[in-house]
């Protein structure tokens, strides 16, 4: 039985202004955790769920990402003739882990801009989306999970995470309907950032899609929503509503409950260095030992 999912697309055309003025050369996607540039660890997220078709949505000045995912010959060959093949193998991996593509999105229009740019890769196929200011542990594998209600229900599928609420206004917040499974849900309207008292749910989105091609038509009819761009978020929310015709099918939600790495802003950022850090080989004994240290003088 053929695949119903096998592309992955990942916007990474933002700014990165939270992280001036270490990004004003370098990409905020090719910010280190540990040892490998953030958008390395969704490349490999998205080939082990068996998509191993990415499309990298880049703007301006993100030229290093590109180089990053091509092969280096010149460096190859002189760690091949130290006969260093740990770090020649790590080399090598970040060209070797998906056939991968590039895009640019041409005008800064948003995250919904962004997606439709997709469609003449995607074409009338279902596909995944992934951002990178959100990292899943590979240990907690999520994307096979969706991809798998997409296909028993048809649906659009977009991942959830239960948050306190005093932190929902942070996030895009679900409304929900139950289904026959706890870890699923009917989304029936999305709300942008909502404080907690017009929260409707403690259920977060986050940055993990399973569309249908039903959404390029949408997002190219969308009118700019939140600062003048063009949200997904809205895009979704007509299908959440029903607005868009019993064709575009449903939207559910599924419920993440593994571990997650937030990289959106400069604290969380260095929360994930130390997160990931601890779990290291070569890394993680020293890491945590310091840290009781360090915390014991706070």
């Amino acid at each position: 039985m053929s695949k119903s999912v096998i592309k992955a697309v990942i916007p990474a055309a933002g700014l990165g202004t939270r992280f001036l003025p270490a990004t004003k050369a370098t990409p905020k996607e090719m910010l280190p955790i540990v040892d490998k540039p953030a958008i390395q660890y969704v490349v490999e997220e998205a080939a082990a769920s068996g998509l191993h078709d990415v499309l990298i949505i880049i703007g301006r000045n993100k030229g290093n990402i590109v180089d990053h995912f091509d092969s280096v010959p010149e460096l190859e060959q002189t760690l091949h003739k130290k006969g260093d093949n740990t770090k020649l193998g790590m080399v090598k991996d970040a060209s070797d882990i998906a056939d991968v593509h590039f895009l640019r999105q041409g005008q800064p229009l948003g995250l919904g801009h962004a997606v439709g740019r997709a469609e003449q890769h995607v074409g009338q196929e279902s596909f995944a989306v992934l951002l990178g200011d959100d990292l899943i542990d590979a240990r907690d594998p999520l994307l096979p999970t969706m991809i798998a209600e997409h296909d028993a229900r048809g649906a659009t599928i977009i991942a959830l995470m239960e948050v306190p609420q005093e932190q929902i206004h942070m996030y895009g917040c679900a409304a929900v309907e139950p289904t026959e499974n706890s870890e699923v849900v009917r989304i029936t309207s999305l709300v942008e950032k909502p404080t907690a008292a017009e929260a409707p749910s403690n259920l977060a989105v986050i940055g993990r899609y399973v569309l249908r091609p039903e959404i390029f038509e949408l997002l190219a009819k969308q009118e700019p929503g939140r600062g003048g761009e063009i949200q997904l978020t809205d895009a979704l929310n007509t299908l959440a509503r029903g607005e868009a015709g019993e064709s575009a099918g449903p939207v559910y939600g599924v419920i993440f409950r593994g571990r997650r790495y937030d990289t959106g802003d400069k604290g969380d950022w260095i929360k994930a260095n130390v997160q990931v850090g601890i779990e290291s080989p070569g890394v993680g004994d020293d890491l945590k030992a310091w840290l009781k240290e360090f915390a014991a003088q706070l």
